[in-house]
């Protein structure tokens, strides 16, 4: 667990080196937020995670190398982004809470708000594919088939096909940006479920192609695409914005963004957490399982996450439309054991990627589709923050640090 959120005036001031005067300018010029005690006193309280950033700052004027590699490791902002807020436990797109979207609008609706701040469908009406595009990657697809390849691995084959033909995608408008990214999801549900019409909405061509038998799974689908759909600024987002700094086709973006994704440090986590329950097995061997990883020195994964010190708000939320969805399903037991045991040796509470893998085990999916939605999902992000990156001209390059042997300079000496 983290320290206090909040702090009293005198250790905000402390904390900074300041005087309270001092403190309370910073409060009024916006660089620190208050608000009243919880006691309904007269004192108030000051966000901690202000104090810190305000802390880095300073620090950052004294040493700017230490601060910009600091920056590219859960660091202070770098970017400005006006898609994602995490404050307060809580996950927020374009200011709307995220957990209340995932059960209130569609896949698509989620998707026109942040990519222009419209909660529209409208962009998935364009039936503006073209036809020779779209068989060729079928047929492709059918060919992996056969190769065995997971969801994600057919996607990364897929997209640059695909967008070598997709000359629309050269249009950086905002708009045409936005319908590119709409083609993009289509065909990357159509790769995961299978070729459907393509005004079948997302969520209802997963459920059919997935698990067609089970009408009701769409809800739990759209809500899972909806609540990985952004996640600030997070390796593959910023793989993402990097490739459109260069002006890259939304097809490169995405292509850059499932690259970093199905790194073991990203969503690639989602196969670790297979390996856990299938390791459990049974409800009875979950205190066995998780006691050896512990003891291997392994970290558990699918449990905690850095920027939610109560609990990831994503898989808290998924793992309950799950319950409410599917009580009777058997292996709910074997998730919900694994949870208890977890707790039990004091593990912090599921996240995302155990959320994810419990709907891949819940409605029975083929093995990967628990990254493959994650993908789909995070789509929906590195689009939007392709569009932001387009509007603005800068190139992202960052400098290194050279640390390697010195320059070998020519000797001087002709004897």
């Amino acid at each position: 667990m983290t320290g206090p959120r909040y702090l009293t005036a005198k250790e905000a001031a402390d904390r900074l080196g300041v005087s309270l005067p001092t403190l309370y300018a910073y409060v009024s010029r916006g660089l620190i937020r208050s608000q009243s005690a919880a006691d309904g006193g007269r004192q108030r309280r000051y966000a901690a995670e202000d104090v810190e950033r305000l802390i880095a700052r300073k620090e950052g004027r004294k040493n700017p190398e230490k601060l910009a590699r600091d920056a590219l490791h859960w660091g202070v902002p770098v970017l400005d982004s006006a898609l994602t807020l995490i404050d307060d436990n809580q996950l927020y797109y374009r200011g709307h809470d995220a957990i209340t979207l995932a059960t209130h609008l569609s896949v698509e609706e989620v998707a026109g708000l942040l990519w222009l701040n419209t909660p529209t469908a409208d962009l998935f009406r364009d039936r503006a594919t073209d036809p020779k595009t779209h068989y060729e990657t079928m047929l492709l697809h059918m060919e992996m088939d056969g190769a065995n390849l997971k969801p994600l691995a057919a996607m990364q084959v897929v997209l640059p096909i695909a967008g070598v033909d997709d000359l629309t995608a050269y249009d950086l408008r905002p708009e045409a940006i936005a319908r590119t990214g709409a083609r993009i999801l289509r065909l990357m549900a159509s790769v995961t479920a299978g070729d459907v019409p393509n005004d079948t909405p997302l969520a209802q061509t997963l459920q059919q192609g997935l698990c067609p038998d089970d009408p009701p799974a769409a809800e739990v689908l759209s809500a899972a695409l909806i609540l990985c759909a952004d996640h600030e600024l997070n390796a593959s987002a910023f793989a993402a914005r990097v490739v459109a700094s260069a002006g890259g086709t939304p097809y490169a973006v995405v292509s850059a963004g499932l690259a970093a994704l199905q790194g073991v440090r990203h969503g690639g986590q989602t196969e670790r957490v297979s390996d856990l329950l299938r390791e459990v097995h049974t409800p009875e061997r979950a205190r066995e399982v998780i006691g050896a990883w512990l003891r291997r020195g392994d970290a558990v994964p699918g449990f905690g996450h850095r920027l939610y010190p109560q609990g990831d708000p994503r898989g808290l939320a998924l793992l309950n439309l799950l319950r409410n969805r599917y009580p009777d399903q058997p292996v709910l037991s074997l998730i919900e054991a694994t949870l208890q045991a977890a707790d039990n040796l004091g593990q912090p509470p599921p996240n995302i990627d155990l959320a994810l893998v419990a709907l891949e085990r819940v409605l029975n999916l083929p093995q990967g589709c628990a990254l493959a939605l994650f993908a789909l999902g995070r789509t929906i992000g590195w689009i939007g923050h392709a569009l932001e990156q387009y509007a603005d001209p800068a190139l992202i390059r960052p400098r290194a640090r050279y640390v390697g042997d010195p320059p070998q300079r020519p000797s001087l000496d002709s004897s």
